[in-house]
């Protein structure tokens, strides 16, 4: 074959051009099947037989066949990899969250059931016991003694202490209490009271 040169110019393609004998609604077909593509009828052809060729297909029967062959392989590969996911987060799930989310709900349960919650109980304040005072026949005399002194010694210190107590109105907030002492007279009273 040879080429045909226009103007000494060689047309676009490798080669030179043939007449194909085709019915016309096939070259119709084609002709509006190559204008989708933008390009040359040589080319379109071109690709087609290139694309049948790459992939092993056969326009009359097998390819069709290939091609549904090989979606399927595809289809079974994924499902196989969807089922793997499944697996994993059906492992997490009764691994880590089932047991995280029990817990939660078992703490929720005994939050809720603890709603009311337990009043403290009061303080018992024991009645002053005065009869201390009194001798009992099971002390010595001499522990009565040392004891009534002690008690008179912290009876004084006491008073000593509320006599050094004073009121205090501050211009802003709460009126407050404020006791007269030395530091080392406060640390003696700690020291005596331990």
């Amino acid at each position: 074959m040879e080429k045909q040169k226009t103007n000494n110019r060689t047309k676009k393609g490798s080669g030179g051009y043939s007449n194909i004998t085709v019915k016309k609604e096939t070259a119709t077909r084609f002709r509006s099947y190559s204008k989708r593509f933008n390009k040359s009828h040589s080319e379109v052809l071109d690709g087609m037989m290139q694309y049948f060729k790459e992939n092993n297909l056969d326009p009359f029967g097998e390819g069709t066949k290939i091609i549904l062959d090989s979606i399927k392989k595809l289809e079974r590969q994924m499902m196989k990899k969807f089922d793997r996911l499944i697996a994993i987060i059906k492992n997490m799930e009764k691994t880590s969250i089932r047991p995280t989310y029990e817990m939660v709900l078992i703490l929720y349960e005994a939050y809720v059931k603890d709603g009311k919650r337990p009043k403290p109980e009061p303080v018992k304040i024991q009645k002053e016991r005065k009869d201390f005072l009194e001798p009992r026949n099971t002390v010595p005399k001499v522990e009565h003694n040392r004891m009534l002194q002690e008690f008179n010694e912290y009876k004084k210190r006491c008073n000593e202490i509320l006599n050094n107590v004073e009121k205090v109105e501050p211009m802003m907030g709460k009126p407050y209490l404020k006791i007269n002492m030395s530091i080392g007279d406060f640390e003696s009273i700690k020291h005596q009271l331990r």
